[in-house]
């Protein structure tokens, strides 16, 4: 089956970033963020979601230093990788997330100014950034 519609996260211990992608118009788009609950994932709120955009894969962005060696939240987001699967029986995708935080708060201070308030803007851009990757993989490997 070929996928044309993908749910991203960016996973961290505060919060969860969740973007949308396409692969048929190549774009991704920032959903919403949900805040972790007692240091875990909201998981009613990831099936409401789920259900919502009827994905047939799911990408997670893995966090890796620069160097590419694993850091402390790559374990968390490896074992947010297998909960997805476990619960919702759909693929899941892992893809490099490195800077993708800090190239999503980049891209929004030139729209808005990144306070405490709006923090949570980052997690769901940085889930675009993530999916976005995804996809200009997927039609590098299209074009070979």
């Amino acid at each position: 089956m070929k996928i044309t519609n993908v749910l991203g996260f960016d996973y961290g211990k505060k919060r969860i970033g969740i973007a949308t992608g396409q692969t048929i118009t190549h774009s991704a788009t920032p959903c919403k963020t949900l805040n972790q609950i007692d240091g875990n994932p909201d998981w009613p709120a990831i099936k409401a979601e789920i259900q919502q955009w009827k994905p047939q894969a799911l990408i997670v962005g893995m966090p890796y230093h620069t160097d590419g060696s694993e850091n402390k939240m790559t374990a968390a987001a490896r074992q947010f990788c297998y909960e997805l699967e476990k619960r919702f029986k759909l693929p899941v995708i892992e893809v490099n997330e490195a800077l993708s935080s800090q190239q999503a708060e980049e891209m929004l201070k030139q729209d808005i100014k990144i306070n405490k308030q709006n923090k949570h803007e980052i997690d769901r851009m940085a889930a675009a950034i993530i999916v976005q990757r995804w996809l200009n993989q997927q039609m590098q490997e299209s074009t070979i």
